[in-house]
C-alpha cells in the first residue's frame, strides 16, 4: 500500500528513470557522456565524504581505488580474442574467462576495499596531514604496479578496446546505490559514531566506539564505490593507463567535497555536478569566443580557480556546509499528516 511518504521517497527515483529515458533518447553522444562523468564524479564525491568529511579523516587516495577497480573491470571484461592478442602472458584460467559487466565491477569494488582493510591497519593509525601523506603514497605505489605488472595491466601501453558498457542506465545506477548506501550508513549508529569521532576522537573512545573498527570501515566502504567508479569510468572511456588515475583526480575529488560542503551528502552531490557542468560550459566558450583575434584559451581553468578561491574566502565551509537539502515544509507536512519533520526525510520512513 503506497502511503504518502513512500510515495515522496520514492518520487526522485522515479523522475530520474524518466529524466534518463529521455536523455537517452534525446541527446547525442558527447552529452550522455557528460552526464555519465557527472554521475561518476557523484559517486567518487559521496564516497570520499563518507572518510573525509564524516569520519574527520584526510584520504588522498581515492584515485589508487578506483585504479584498482578499473584494471580488475578491465582485465575481466576483455574478449578473449583481445586478450590473446593484447594480453597474451596472462594466465590460462584468467586469459579465458570473460565476466558479465556488473560482475566485474562488483569484483572491482570488492578488491579496492580489500586493499583498503589491509593498507587501513597501518595507516589509519595516522591522522591529519599525516594520514593524508600515507594515502597519498598508496597511490603512487598503485601506479608504480600498474606501470611494471606488465604481465596483468600491459604498463604504460595500457589497456584500450574496452567494451563501452558504461552508459546513463548504469552510471545513474550506481550512482543511486552509492547515495542510498551512504545515506543509510550516515544515518545508522555507525554513522553517529563516525561524526562522534570526527568531533572528539578521545570523548567518543571514552563512549565505548571502536574508533580504528569505525575508521576502517568508513575508510574501505569510500574504497568499495571508487573501485565501481573506477570501473564504470573505464567503461566509459573504453582505454585507462596508470596515467589515467593521477593525483589530479583526488585533487578534482577534493575540491568538489570542499566548494559543496564536507560532511553533507546532498552537498557532495552539488559540488560534483558544478564542477564538472561549469568546466565544460566554459570550454565551449573559450572556443568559440576571440578578443582581439586571440581565443580565449584558458578562461576555463582561470574562471574555476577564481570562482573556487571566492567560496573559500567568503563560504569556508562550502556552499551547504553540514546541511542536508530537503523537501520544502508544506511537502514534509502533506507526506507525513501534519507531523512536522525536521531535516532530511528519515531513511526508516523511506525505506518501509
Amino acid at each position: 500500500m503506497w502511503n504518502r511518504a513512500r510515495l515522496l521517497a520514492f518520487f526522485p527515483l522515479l523522475l530520474g528513470v524518466v529524466l534518463i529515458a529521455v536523455a537517452q533518447g534525446t541527446l547525442n553522444d558527447y552529452y550522455q557522456r557528460v552526464l555519465a562523468v557527472v554521475a561518476i564524479h557523484i559517486i567518487l564525491t559521496v564516497s570520499l565524504n563518507l572518510t573525509n568529511g564524516f569520519t574527520g579523516d584526510f584520504s588522498l587516495g581515492h584515485a589508487a581505488f578506483m585504479a584498482i577497480g578499473a584494471y580488475v573491470s578491465a582485465v575481466l571484461t576483455l574478449p578473449v580474442a583481445s586478450k590473446e592478442m593484447l594480453m597474451s602472458d596472462l594466465p590460462t584460467w584468467l586469459g579465458q574467462m570473460q565476466v558479465p559487466f556488473p560482475v566485474a565491477t562488483i569484483l572491482g569494488g570488492i578488491l579496492a576495499a580489500a586493499v583498503a582493510l589491509l593498507i587501513g591497519v597501518p595507516v589509519l593509525r595516522l591522522r591529519g596531514h599525516y594520514l593524508a601523506v600515507a594515502t597519498l603514497g598508496l597511490m603512487v605505489i598503485v601506479r608504480v604496479a600498474a606501470n611494471n605488472w606488465v604481465r596483468f595491466t600491459r604498463g604504460a601501453k595500457g589497456i584500450n578496446g574496452l567494451p563501452a558498457f558504461t552508459n546513463l542506465w548504469w552510471a545513474y545506477g550506481w550512482m543511486a546505490i552509492t547515495l542510498y548506501v551512504i545515506w543509510r550508513l550516515v544515518h545508522s549508529p555507525y554513522g553517529r559514531a563516525m561524526i562522534a569521532i570526527r568531533e572528539d576522537e578521545l570523548a567518543a573512545a571514552s563512549r565505548g566506539v571502536r574508533v580504528f573498527r569505525i575508521r576502517q570501515l568508513a575508510f574501505a566502504v569510500g574504497a568499495y564505490f571508487a573501485g565501481i567508479a573506477g570501473a564504470l569510468w573505464a567503461h566509459l572511456i573504453t582505454a585507462i593507463t596508470p596515467n589515467s588515475f593521477s593525483f589530479l583526480i583526488t585533487f578534482n575529488v577534493v575540491v568538489m567535497l570542499v566548494v559543496g560542503g564536507m560532511g553533507s551528502i546532498t552537498g557532495s552531490v552539488v559540488g560534483a555536478v558544478l564542477m564538472t557542468l561549469a568546466p565544460e560550459f566554459l570550454r565551449r566558450i573559450e572556443t568559440s569566443v576571440s578578443v582581439g583575434g586571440h581565443p580565449l584559451y584558458g578562461l576555463s581553468q582561470v574562471t574555476i580557480s577564481i570562482a573556487v578561491m571566492l567560496v573559500m574566502i567568503f563560504r569556508r565551509e562550502g556552499l551547504l556546509g553540514g546541511r542536508e537539502l530537503t523537501w520544502p515544509r508544506w511537502l514534509r507536512r502533506w507526506a507525513f499528516g501534519g507531523e512536522e519533520v525536521e531535516g532530511p526525510v528519515p531513511a526508516q520512513q523511506s525505506g518501509s
